[in-house]
């Protein structure tokens, strides 16, 4: 199938007419939504398949060190351990990424020394939002000119709240626009929504859409920094949209959960989502990530205990 949004074209060009077009998406059945991401949470996983399962779900964690007390030896600590998980047992897979505050990037960057390990950054005002466009700008420029391979944008929640559509399809356009390098490459983009803070799986869908169409390389569910992040549901419900847009398109967008996925069973209910609802197409790191920072040790211990027979615990791996 070609990939093309010409199908889409006069869907942007006024913000009444994006306004029809996303108040015209089928309304989500929540009920259902809930229900069919419960159920496919009880799936049982055999030992074969978990111990791939396991892997698969290391190979796609963004390890996240995002705190006001990072420090440089603390970013070089995770790049390490994003280079080799578990130091005793060198089959374990890298991690997707190490993400990190843009001024920690030129760190990251020189820690990883060429690993094959992407380095994403947050940036547009990470996590609030709460800034000028020109800084949002200037802050994805920074991280971008400091190496990173991928940005975490968030989008303006407010201004999606108010049904500034339009505005907010315009900022994700601008800040892709701004992760190009001089040399014509691009960091790939991951569109932040914040769906603790959008009420409605109605809203979600909406905003999945709208970044979508402005260009995201990946569609995220959360900062991490607020009570809901990623659920089962919300993350079913990009799933779909992601699934029906390249079906529409031919253009495949991937999908970040991020915040609450802490443990192994977590991880395997995300993958068997992703499996169920758009398939193996999406089972690597090209197109899906867990965004994450206590994951990773659940998942080595787990490992441990498949490879050993024994449960290591939490003194057998280190802390971030």
């Amino acid at each position: 199938m070609p990939t093309t949004l010409t199908a889409f074209a006069d869907v942007t060009t006024s913000d009444s007419a994006l306004r029809r077009f996303l108040h015209g998406l089928p309304g989500v059945d929540a009920v259902g939504l809930e229900a069919r991401a419960a159920a496919l949470g009880t799936r049982s996983i055999k030992t074969t398949a978990k111990a791939y399962a396991i892997d698969l779900a290391i190979s796609m964690i963004d390890l996240t060190t995002l705190e006001g007390a990072d420090t440089p030896g603390k970013v070089r600590a995770l790049a390490a351990k994003a280079v080799h998980p578990d130091p005793t047992d060198r089959t374990t897979p890298t991690t997707a990424a190490v993400c990190v505050y843009p001024d920690m990037v030129a760190t990251a960057k020189a820690a990883l020394n060429g690993a094959d390990v992407k380095i994403a950054s947050v940036a547009t005002a990470f996590p609030a939002g709460r800034a000028a466009l020109p800084v949002k700008l200037a802050d994805t420029r920074d991280a971008v000119a400091a190496g990173a391979d991928e940005i975490d944008m968030v989008i303006d929640r407010g201004a999606f709240l108010a049904g500034r559509y339009l505005e907010t399809y315009e900022l994700i356009k601008a800040v892709k626009d701004a992760c190009v390098r001089e040399d014509g490459t691009a960091a790939r983009l991951k569109v932040i929504f914040e769906t603790g803070e959008l009420s409605t799986y109605d809203n979600i869908r909406r905003a999945s859409w709208i970044g979508m169409l402005a260009g995201a390389d990946f569609i995220k569910t959360s900062t991490g920094k607020v009570g809901v992040n990623a659920t089962p549901a919300n993350t079913l419900l990009m799933l779909e949209a992601v699934r029906d847009f390249k079906e529409q398109t031919g253009i495949q967008i991937g999908v970040k959960p991020a915040g609450g996925i802490r443990t192994t069973k977590d991880a395997i209910k995300f993958l068997v989502l992703v499996n169920e609802t758009v398939g193996e197409d999406w089972l690597t790191n090209e197109w899906f990530r867990f965004g994450a920072s206590s994951l990773l040790n659940d998942l080595l211990m787990q490992r441990q205990k498949l490879s050993t027979g024994r449960y290591s615990g939490p003194d057998y791996v280190t802390v971030d």
